[in-house]
């Protein structure tokens, strides 16, 4: 059996759905294949299961700026599909919505099935096929084009383009197992290479253990490689028993690369917004004429778990009188909170990723129409790219502003 289309996508997820329905509500006679059993079930885990939209920076040139080196692939889809034409696309649907803290817009109640339910609704009624349990099993080529896709059944699709939306490797129990990446290199694609991102990074120092379940509101963090500062991030961060985890944490680990194994450091700042002399003068003060013990007087300043650590760290007595505390105990209190570091072991795995790092080689895709340069009949969106954005609504983003754009420019047949 083999069926012919305008357009045939593939995967859906934000980026597949939104690239769909573009397609569709373009005139273009459109299927939508997924190989899980239902469309969307990597949005429904997005942002807790409450769904972070976006992010609502107006400026496009700060909001692809959150993106590193990818920003600049970026800013072209943004300019034209950006967060507020997002909100506008999804408040002409139904979907209410809310701007919470640091610009993350989520909907109204909470939930991503409203998302998923909203996006479902308008790619049936763009007249887009959805064909569900529909694995690819091959992409033919023939003469430097996609001629067809084979799926697992046998069945034949071919279209006039072809849009790969699939995701990267994160959350593999939704079915994200990087299928697109041995595709894109049987086309002849660069692939660079993956690593799990926005996910807890591990450290070897058996002296995370006891800081277990402590957490910061203001964190700091810094990667150094080979004893250079080569990425920095700040905001909440989590202890755990192997390593950290929180927003701080998750946006540092799309720096940690696994081509770059070996001397790395994690830089723990527990007090970002104040100078080490600063820190050093408040220790003056509550130390000062103190007949406190050292471990009382640092608990006006500092979390109970993290002081017998700290202690044991810098070998220092805390049971001594505070008033007993010298000048460079001080300052090595300073220095500690202020630069602890830790050994970087690795990252958690897919399982515990939000988004993947790596991908398709940007390069080898035109930013106006995510067409490839090497297929002229493919488009590529989403994930798959070597994007990698923070947590807050920005990968989301750049799915719908990419799948929006691949959508919109493989509906004209004209290529």
């Amino acid at each position: 059996m083999e069926t012919a289309y305008d357009v045939a996508v593939i995967g859906a997820g934000p980026a597949g759905l939104m690239a769909a329905g573009r397609a569709g509500e373009s005139g273009a006679k459109t299927v939508l294949v997924e190989k899980n059993t239902a469309a969307g079930l990597k949005l429904l885990m997005t942002g807790g299961t409450r769904c972070n939209l976006t992010n609502y920076l107006e400026d496009k040139k700060i909001l692809a700026s959150h993106f590193g080196l990818a920003g600049r692939f970026l800013i072209s889809a943004f300019s034209r599909f950006g967060p507020a034409e997002t909100l506008d696309f999804f408040a002409a649907l139904g979907l209410r919505t809310k701007t919470e803290e640091n610009n993350r817009v989520f909907p109204a109640d909470d939930s991503s099935r409203s998302v998923l339910r909203t996006l479902l609704d308008y790619v049936k009624k763009s007249g887009v096929e959805i064909k569900t349990n529909a694995a690819v099993a091959d992409i033919v080529l023939e003469s430097g084009r996609i001629a067809g896709l084979v799926l697992v059944n046998g069945e034949k699709i071919t279209a006039a383009n072809y849009i790969i939306a699939t995701g990267g490797q994160s959350y593999p129990m939704t079915g994200s197992s990087g299928d697109a990446y041995k595709w894109l290199k049987k086309m002849g694609h660069k692939i660079v290479a993956t690593s799990p991102a926005l996910t807890p990074i591990i450290v070897s120092d058996r002296l995370i253990q006891e800081l277990e379940g402590l957490s910061r509101e203001e964190t700091g963090l810094n990667l150094f490689q080979d004893g250079k500062n080569v990425a920095s991030s700040q905001g909440s961060s989590i202890f755990t028993a192997t390593g950290l985890s929180g927003p701080a944490a998750l946006n540092l680990s799309r720096f940690i690369k696994p081509s770059l194994r070996h001397n790395r450091e994690l830089a723990v700042d527990f007090f970002p917004a104040w100078t080490a002399e600063q820190l050093d003068a408040r220790f003056l003060a509550i130390f000062s004429g103190s007949n406190k013990t050292v471990k009382n007087s640092l608990a006006s300043l500092l979390p109970p778990k993290l002081i017998p650590v700290l202690g044991k760290s810098l070998r220092l007595n805390l049971d001594k009188p505070s008033n007993s505390v010298t000048k460079m105990e001080r300052r090595q209190l300073a220095g500690q909170l202020k630069d602890w570091r830790f050994r970087i072991q690795g990252l958690a795995g897919y399982d515990k990723a939000m988004i993947t790092s790596g991908g398709l080689d940007l390069k080898e895709l035109d930013p106006k129409t995510m067409r490839s340069k090497l297929i002229p009949n493919l488009f590529v969106a989403g994930e798959v790219l070597d994007i990698a954005g923070p947590t807050g609504g920005f990968n989301l983003q750049a799915c719908w502003s990419t799948g929006r754009i691949a959508g919109e420019a493989a509906s004209r047949l004209d290529f």
